[in-house]
């Protein structure tokens, strides 16, 4: 098998990341797009030891699963990976990837049982992430990267994003052409404005413009665009990002139009969003989500919650409810101060108690000062995608904590700190190795996930620990 090699073959399984696999003389290929039993054709991209990537050249053959993609540059952007798939079957792919992790990264198997979908598989998410280039004649263009890359896919909409979103887009492309703003190119470092982000707040958006410069022209302009395209209640910032990198942010957002943060409310608690705070995507399946870990907690009047990665609070208030006290940890101090605000504003201030720093740094000594109390402790972790830092781990591992709550949005990363914890998988100082005789204090309870990316490759999981006797 070579580069650009063009053959047939019939796809036997699905990959982490939604992708079709084949086997070709002994070669594992990986090719998107494609559905288990498909005849396809393809073209080899790569060749490496053992195994090769693909991009589907015909399907010869199509799978009952297969539908047409709503969107048109579905396989050009890098946002949705299972359009092509009955939404039904996009949940079983995704039941099947979870357990698939845990069994190879974490040695062990489990029974994941079925995948809580939200009301909409299209329209759903509440935030925008919209990168700003230039394309090869100079243009600026707005769209979306392609996928394992920063090329930018120029769109119109997007119908797995909200019913705002062409009009935001329209409103920017007016803008950029009165203003003559230049998109941003990574490679040379030059241009203006690097990316768009919005936030709907229960029908009120967060519109963040992060750019080069320090103070945005015609800026009152852009407010009459927007107020006349968009029709929703919104706020303005701009955030200054000078690096030469691919964060997405710089430290500095400075506030140019409307109210500095949004108030909204979700299962009984009243909070407040900025243009720093933590969103989940999904506002509905978001409910299912934390609603299911305040019941999984079974907290009651002798509990203690430790909420790590709390984020603005929301679920720190909703564990609070029915435990003797909460404490979340957060990074952000912006997130910190409306978690407070959220306490305060819920009546809840005597029973929350919010730390600002590194989730390592802070909750070792949380956990062992709990511990001394005789409090009974569940701990709630809801990491970034890369996972817990492995402090965290060890601390948690050593915690005696009743009950482990462990909130996923990356099923390999989700396997690999659970193995950790349960003992199949030990850190040896520089790396992560198969335990040669498994052991731990906790073993898995339950394993379920929930929808909140419908149409693509991402799924969001709850996975139980309790406590060996």
């Amino acid at each position: 098998m070579n580069k650009n090699d063009v053959r047939e073959g019939t796809v036997i399984a699905m990959g982490m990341n939604g992708e079709g696999v084949l086997k070709d003389n002994g070669i594992i290929v990986f090719v998107p797009f494609t559905l288990v039993g498909e005849k396809i054709r393809y073209k080899v991209l790569k060749v490496a030891s053992g195994y090769a990537y693909a991009k589907v050249e015909e399907v010869l053959t199509p799978a009952e699963e297969r539908v047409r993609p709503k969107c048109p540059v579905f396989g050009k952007c890098g946002g949705c990976q299972l359009q092509h798939v009955k939404y039904a079957s996009q949940l079983k792919i995704k039941e099947d990837n979870i357990a698939t992790c845990f069994k190879k990264i974490a040695f062990t198997d489990v029974c994941v049982k079925p995948t809580v979908r939200g009301d909409d598989e299209f329209r759903y998410r509440n935030k925008l992430q919209l990168p700003v280039s230039v394309d090869k004649q100079g243009r600026t263009i707005i769209g979306f990267y392609a996928e394992n890359s920063h090329r930018v896919v120029p769109v119109s909409d997007c119908p797995i994003n909200a019913v705002w979103t062409a009009d935001v887009i329209a409103a920017f492309t007016e803008y950029f052409e009165l203003s003559g703003l230049k998109g941003y190119n990574e490679i040379s470092h030059t241009g203006d404005i690097r990316e768009i982000a919005v936030k709907d707040v229960k029908g009120k958006l967060i519109i963040t413009i992060v750019a080069t410069l320090k103070s945005l022209p015609d800026k009152d302009k852009l407010i009459s665009i927007l107020t006349e395209k968009v029709k929703y209640a919104f706020s303005l910032y701009l955030n200054v990002n000078e690096a030469h990198s691919n964060v997405i942010y710089g430290d500095t957002f400075i506030h140019i139009y409307g109210s500095k943060d949004f108030a909204a409310d979700m299962l009984g608690v009243r909070y407040r969003v900025g243009v720093q705070s933590f969103m989940q995507v999904n506002d509905c399946v978001c409910a299912k989500l934390y609603s299911a870990v305040s019941a999984l907690a079974l907290a009651d009047e002798n509990t203690t919650v430790i909420d790590a990665y709390s984020g603005a609070g929301l679920m720190t208030a909703l564990l609070a409810k029915r435990a003797k006290k909460a404490i979340g940890i957060e990074i952000v101090p912006e997130a910190v101060g409306l978690a407070n605000l959220l306490a305060k504003q819920n009546g809840l201030e005597d029973k929350i108690s919010n730390y600002q720093g590194k989730c390592e740094e802070i909750l070792p000594d949380i956990i062992e000062r709990e511990k001394q109390q005789g409090n009974k402790t569940v701990i709630v972790l809801d990491p970034p995608r890369k996972g817990c830092d492995i402090k965290v781990i060890n601390a948690v591992k050593e915690s005696a904590a009743d009950k482990i709550i462990y909130v996923s949005c990356k099923p390999s990363t989700l396997a690999r700190d659970v193995g950790l914890i349960i003992g199949t998988l030990n850190h040896n100082g520089s790396e992560i190795v198969k335990a040669e005789n498994p052991c731990g204090n906790y073993v898995i309870d339950s394993v379920r996930p929930f929808d909140m990316f419908a149409q693509t490759k991402h799924v969001e999981t709850i996975c139980v620990l309790a406590r060996t006797k």
